[in-house]
């Protein structure tokens, strides 16, 4: 504190000395005298590299500013400039090495201006960064994952800069009234073109964060083209402040999006679709007494005591496991498979770079032939895993009338006029017949619908699936560690999204992730509903 005090006294007493002199110096031949042993000094701030935009343009990175000051040693502008100065250490290192440098000073500088050089630059990323686990984040100007790291050749090779070029004299001293060489970095329009939506991706975090989604994700995906329009992971990291998650147990680094987990109950729907697919009846009815005997092996029914006789809608929107037992039995091995396979699990999807979604685990004919693995299979346990945005592309070719599309991420290239250069889509294939889907959808509606569903919105109709998946694993107090589920999609009558919800941890599928998605759906109602208000207002 004394070296500060005693340096602002110094600068104090010699800034008088220096605007005398400044003005005597200025056309003085001795100018010419000492340009003989001068030279050039230049530094950089960086601008902004290319950015990352949702679907409409609007920026994922790049998202507020900073400002640098030029601080020229012994020049009375270093000590006008003091009062808006954000980092004095730096300032005072700064000044004792007698050479010009930056330093950060806040947005009021930029209106002062005065005798300082003012650089605007973007900050790439903030500690409320959106999607971090989709958008990556870099070290030492290197994308080191995420689409930083998928386009970092395109995204820091289009980079503007902030430079100065000052005059200096043999010992480091800043010769005035020979100029200086200014470059502002301007607005970079190119980059990276995602289909994320900005306001979606928000909805979801927001809603992950009032409902305490402590580890799990979040996946919403248009049902009719596959864009994946928000990817939440949670826990999630500070990209401008990576130390502080290294340590974290909870391993915020892991996208829990494209992990793979215990199924559970979800899997009802690929075991309905195979039976169906195969010509059995959905009248297909089983009288559950809470429990079935498989080769020795007791499989027991959530509920005590049994549903008693039901058929498959019933089944499914009461989630009866020994029914699903049941039906598997007629199934047939191959063909079931297959199903499955076809509807994606145990398939990896490349999604952009090293953003990829796990392969999982899916039985083969080989397991199932051991009656207690198909009946584990039936209802999503024993070796079946898969991750939130298979089970979420499922869930979109149900909606989608049994179309399912290749999930993506990247819409294309900003060039930087504004024009975009857009990804070729491909064409999404039939997995499921279309009178297979009719019937699917309505069992997911009437599960919506059910008296006890907490995943029912209030402003949207919707369908969809929980699952409570045992894992193995126990806590410290000796409870299974349950993956919870839901998945749907809405509207159920013209649906457009279809949303995944996976929980590490949990009651159930409907206590736990059944209001996430509810609240989810009224929120993207309500925000399509205000967009179509503004957009008829200005028509």
């Amino acid at each position: 504190m004394n070296r500060k005090i005693f340096v602002t006294i110094v600068f104090a007493v010699t800034a008088a000395v220096l605007t005398a002199r400044l003005a005597i110096l200025i056309g003085d031949s001795e100018i010419a005298a000492v340009s003989a042993q001068r030279g050039t000094y230049t530094l950089k701030s960086a601008g902004e590299y290319a950015g990352i935009y949702d679907c409409n343009i609007e920026p994922l990175v790049n998202c507020s500013e900073k400002y640098e000051a030029v601080i020229i040693p012994n020049h009375i502008s270093s000590i006008r400039i003091q009062p808006y100065l954000l980092d004095m250490e730096r300032y005072y290192e700064g000044i004792e090495s007698n050479l010009p440098f930056l330093c950060r000073v806040d947005e009021r500088a930029a209106e002062f201006g005065g005798e300082n050089i003012i650089f605007r630059s973007a900050v790439r990323t903030d500690s409320d960064q959106l999607a971090p686990h989709i958008i990556g984040y870099t070290s030492d100007g290197v994308g080191v994952c995420g689409i930083e790291k998928a386009y970092d050749d395109f995204l820091r090779s289009n980079c503007a800069d902030n430079s100065v070029t000052l005059h200096i004299d043999a010992v480091g001293e800043v010769l005035n009234g020979l100029g200086s060489s200014i470059n502002h970095a301007g607005e970079l329009q190119c980059g990276v073109v995602t289909t994320l939506d900005k306001d979606i991706q928000q909805i979801c975090e927001n809603a992950a964060d009032k409902n305490k989604l402590s580890i799990g994700a979040i996946v919403v995906m248009d049902v009719n083209t596959g864009e994946i329009k928000a990817s939440v992971s949670r826990p999630d990291f500070d990209t401008s402040n990576i130390a502080l998650s290294i340590d974290d147990p909870d391993s915020p680094f892991v996208n829990r999006a494209m992990s793979a987990y215990s199924v559970g109950s979800i899997f009802k729907l690929v075991t309905a679709a195979a039976a169906l697919e195969q010509g059995i009846s959905p009248e297909y009815s089983y009288i559950c007494t809470g429990s079935v005997n498989v080769n020795g092996q007791i499989f027991n029914c959530h509920k005590w005591g049994g549903h008693g006789e039901i058929d498959m809608e019933t089944a499914m929107v009461k989630s009866c496991n020994t029914y699903f037992i049941a039906l598997s039995e007629y199934l047939d091995k191959e063909d079931y498979i297959e199903t499955a396979k076809t509807l994606g699990f145990g398939e990896e999807i490349p999604i952009c770079g090293d953003i990829v979604s796990a392969s999982g685990t899916l039985q083969t004919v080989r397991d199932i032939e051991v009656a207690a693995e198909r009946a584990n299979m039936s209802f999503g346990q024993g070796k079946l895993t898969a991750t939130p945005v298979q089970i979420c592309r499922m869930t979109a070719a149900i909606a989608n009338g049994g179309v399912m599309n290749q999930p993506s991420l990247i819409k294309g290239i900003r060039a930087d006029d504004g024009t975009v250069e857009y990804s070729e889509i491909t064409a999404g294939k039939r997995v499921l017949s279309y009178e297979t889907v009719k019937l699917l959808k309505k069992f997911m509606y009437y599960t919506v619908r059910a008296d006890n569903s907490m995943s029912n919105p209030e402003r949207t109709l919707a369908a969809g699936k929980t699952s409570t998946a045992q894992t193995g694993r126990f806590d410290e107090n000796g409870n299974e560690v349950l993956n919870c589920w839901f998945t749907g999609y809405f509207p159920s009558y013209n649906p457009r999204y279809a949303v995944t919800v996976m929980s590490e941890g949990g009651v159930s599928g409907n206590v736990t992730c059944g209001p996430i998605f509810r609240q989810i759906a009224d929120e993207i109602t309500d925000h399509e509903k205000s967009e179509r208000k503004q957009l008829s207002a200005a028509d």
